[in-house]
């Protein structure tokens, strides 16, 4: 299947593609359940597509991202055909692509630490620990 022969209200949607850009993340809540959706566009040779992703999607997928979408379904908003996994399609990671952020978004401080260099390394103290810095060159 390919985007060119996409149809509004059409289900069981198994289709490729490549995603080009990645909008706002934005929070809802709906019926007392907390979630996140992001909208994005991809590719294939016919064409592009709005992609909605949901939730832990939207931090697996990235610009660049092969994705192979099982079961999906097509919605129409403001006359433009948008994709979605929906309640039972799945969404399949083919190739990660580069790690992007909205500028809007903000971004978490990643601090990556070496429980092997750092003696404060959470979650990693025992008594064995060395508590100076002599201690830990020894």
């Amino acid at each position: 299947m390919e985007v060119k022969d996409l149809q509004p209200r059409q289900g069981k949607v198994d289709i490729t593609l490549e995603v080009t850009e990645k909008g706002d993340v934005r929070e809802f809540n709906k019926f007392g359940t907390a979630g996140r959706v992001c909208n994005a566009t991809a590719k294939d040779a016919s064409g592009t597509i709005q992609l909605t992703l949901w939730n832990e999607q939207i931090d697996q997928v990235n610009v660049g991202s092969k994705v192979k979408i099982t079961n999906g379904y097509v919605n129409e908003f403001q006359g433009d055909k948008q994709l979605t996994t929906g309640k039972f399609g799945e969404l399949t990671i083919l190739e990660a692509g580069a790690s992007t952020e909205s500028a809007e978004t903000p971004s978490e401080e990643k601090v990556e630490v070496n429980p092997e260099v750092s003696p404060k390394y959470e979650g990693e103290l025992s008594e064995e620990t060395p508590k100076t810095e002599e201690e830990f060159i020894n």
